[in-house]
């Protein structure tokens, strides 16, 4: 099992956050060997497809620098135009190979890990150059891992190779008494498949390696529990900073529920427990909303405001229960509540009437109010 350097145990999976930050780092798995099998089978597939093309533009190459007249060879603006045509054949011949290579040296690191670009690995750190350090890191089980591998990978292709030249034995041989035309473009082709073979062979080692490098990626990263229950701490913050953070977030959300208490059409009370303040927008097309609410002192406040300001305070139980329990801040009241809540507002209409000399007293409500049942809520 995994230990970190204060020799706790590492026995917990890595979470998000300690995945995400050693992928900021570099820290990915990587597999050589896949990427050493990406490139051969690249550049075989490339000798395989362009083979011919480029021993053509290769014969071509030969044949203009062999052929080269004697008295040419005095002449530098010829020469130089010589040189800038033989180049231009070579690259001809050679740029779809090196565009199939490019594409497997993409592929390969990729294939594992995806694409990641960082310049952390680049930073210099001291630390590398600790001896005991890189003593540490020769003698650890990674590197026996790593010898194991190469020895593996030189067995494994000069076991291939002797098999592969034994094979093509007769046809290598036959090249001697070809025509250099047929020559070359055979010898491509033998060359093509031989590599073919050869990369094959790096089928076996990148099936072991590519499994090994994704556990000890992970190996790496597990945490101890102490790790990521700080890890929780920080991401979650501690819980008297929370507690605080919540206490002050519930005081600014009072102090603002306060503030729009002045604004309310009438508030209705219980009147000792709960309070509930709303107003309604003639000229909008929302419901009645309900712009705060609030039980036993923070009740007795909103009366208190709602007093100072001459809004209408109405006693009514049942109203004031059913609006604290199913409506939140700046919501409309509830479909089931209209009929109840029109008939406090009518009643606070024709009670500003008769104030300003237009009207009569308008008839208490009483505790008649229509609610339903589903609404309604007990002390």
């Amino acid at each position: 099992m995994a230990e970190n350097e204060s020799g706790a145990e590492k026995s917990e999976d890595p979470t998000a956050k300690r995945k995400q930050q050693a992928r900021e780092k570099g820290e990915i798995a990587r597999s050589r060997e896949l990427n050493t099998l990406a490139i051969l089978l690249g550049g075989t597939a490339g000798m395989l497809l362009f083979g011919a093309h480029l021993g053509t533009k290769m014969l071509e190459v030969m044949q203009l620098n062999f052929d080269l007249p004697r008295e040419l060879l005095y002449s530098e603006r010829y020469m130089a135009l010589h040189l800038l045509f033989a180049a231009k054949s070579a690259a001809e011949g050679l740029w779809p190979l090196f565009l199939v290579l490019l594409a497997a040296a993409v592929i390969g690191p990729v294939a594992l890990g995806g694409f990641l670009f960082t310049m952390e690995p680049l930073t210099p750190k001291f630390s590398r150059l600790n001896p005991l350090s890189g003593l540490k890191r020769m003698f650890s089980v990674k590197s026996l891992v790593e010898l194991a591998k190469a020895l593996a990978k030189f067995l494994v292709v000069l076991m291939v190779a002797l098999l592969v030249l034994s094979r093509a034995q007769e046809g290598l041989f036959a090249l001697a008494h070809q025509p250099l035309e047929h020559a070359i473009l055979s010898a491509m082709q033998t060359i093509g498949w031989c590599s073919l073979w050869l990369a094959c062979a790096m089928i076996l080692i990148a099936a072991v390696d590519v499994p090994f490098q994704m556990w000890d990626s992970k190996q790496k990263l597990k945490m101890t529990k102490q790790e990521v229950k700080d890890e929780h701490k920080d991401s979650e913050g501690k819980p008297e900073v929370k507690g605080r953070i919540r206490r002050l977030q519930m005081e600014m959300a009072q102090r603002r529920m306060m503030e729009a208490v002045p604004e309310a059409d009438v508030v209705i009370t219980n009147p000792t427990h709960f309070s509930v303040a709303l107003k309604y927008d003639e000229d909008g097309n929302r419901a009645p909303v309900l712009l705060a609410k609030g039980g036993d002192n923070l009740a007795l406040k909103i009366r208190e405001i709602a007093n100072q300001h001459q809004i209408i305070v109405l006693e009514s139980p049942p109203l004031a229960r059913a609006l604290y329990y199913s409506t939140e801040l700046d919501e409309e009241i509830p479909a089931g509540l209209y009929m109840a809540v029109a008939q406090v507002l009518a009643y606070v209409y024709q009670l500003r009437q008769f104030h300003a000399g237009k009207g009569k007293r308008p008839r208490p409500l009483g505790d008649s109010l229509p609610i339903p049942d589903e609404l309604r809520r007990d002390e």
